[in-house]
């Protein structure tokens, strides 16, 4: 059975030819293109169409999409937060102490194993693509695209900033200002394999951040990204002398927090399928709860 990706034509591509749509706005190229032609590949309205046809808003226009071989991983029976899901992406809300995909030593328990086997029971077989990562202990929101094409058009929107992935923080102390930016190169650690650290010979690194809420002995701060360097935002706040509440590599360890209190709370994207504008959140877990309730208490962490 072949299998097809289906866009919807907004109003803005009216009068559009199919060719124009699908190099310009799905950027397949010319070659791409003539080899969908000759497969019968592409389907306006579900009938086989001319490149030069015009398309009109909400035309239901649907692509044959290459089969993948197998998963890429193992899939594994375990829980997967959907947060979101379509024709073309998931994104799924990852608990802390989990990696994404396998990794090292790591070859199942991740995030991806899980997300193979959730897609296996609707009897989908498409390569795990998760198209951002996030650490290991930093809990929330990680997008998947479900085939090539959807994975390069997503990456396309991280690259054009239009994707936008937005955190929240509790980190030590009372940040001031209250809100600012944060440019300080990325580098790797002078010593410190696994570290990463603000230094010149860095790649450019930018957080901006503002203040949700000023706590006694702490500040949560909800944060964005203009890039996607290793640990930025743990590095970035403990250059300022703010370090994330319970990282121990950048910080302190604390023992009523087994991990750092780093969360990625939204994910903002335009769907592949009709371009219209989502925002898509992961509500903070109960651990990070636990913590905020804890400070604004007066409570101390480290007991």
């Amino acid at each position: 059975m072949r299998s097809f990706q289906t866009y919807t034509i907004a109003a803005e591509h009216a009068g559009a030819t199919v060719e124009y749509y699908l190099k310009q706005v799905l950027r397949y190229s010319g070659r791409s293109i003539q080899k969908l032609t000759r497969q019968k590949g592409i389907l306006l309205n579900g009938k086989t169409v001319y490149l030069q046809k015009k398309v009109k808003p909400r035309d239901t226009l649907r692509v044959l999409s290459p089969r993948d071989p197998d998963y890429g991983v193992t899939p594994e029976k375990g829980e997967v937060g959907v947060l979101y899901e379509d024709a073309h992406m998931l994104v799924l809300n990852k608990p802390a102490h989990q990696l994404v995909h396998p990794a090292g030593r790591t070859t199942g328990g991740t995030l991806a194993n899980y997300a193979a086997h959730y897609l296996q029971q609707q009897g989908i077989i498409t390569t795990i693509r998760p198209v951002h990562r996030l650490d290991r202990d930093t809990s929330g929101c990680v997008i998947f695209a479900k085939d090539a094409r959807s994975q390069f058009l997503l990456e396309q929107q991280i690259k054009a900033r239009t994707l936008r992935r937005v955190y929240c923080a509790l980190v030590k102390g009372v940040v001031e200002p209250p809100a600012g930016t944060v440019y300080a190169p990325i580098g790797p650690h002078s010593s410190l394999p696994n570290r990463r650290a603000v230094n010149e010979q860095g790649e450019p690194a930018v957080t901006h951040y503002h203040t949700l809420r000023n706590l006694p002995g702490a500040t949560l701060l909800e944060l964005t990204l203009d890039t996607g360097r290793t640990h930025q935002i743990r590095v970035h706040m403990a250059h300022l002398g703010h370090s994330v509440i319970g990282d121990g590599m950048y910080g302190v360890r604390i023992p009523r927090m087994s991990r750092q209190a780093l969360h990625a709370s939204a994910v903002s994207f335009h769907k592949l399928t009709d371009h219209r504008a989502l925002t898509v959140h992961a509500p903070l877990p109960a651990d990070f709860l636990q913590a905020l309730a804890a400070f604004e208490s007066g409570q101390s962490l480290a007991t």
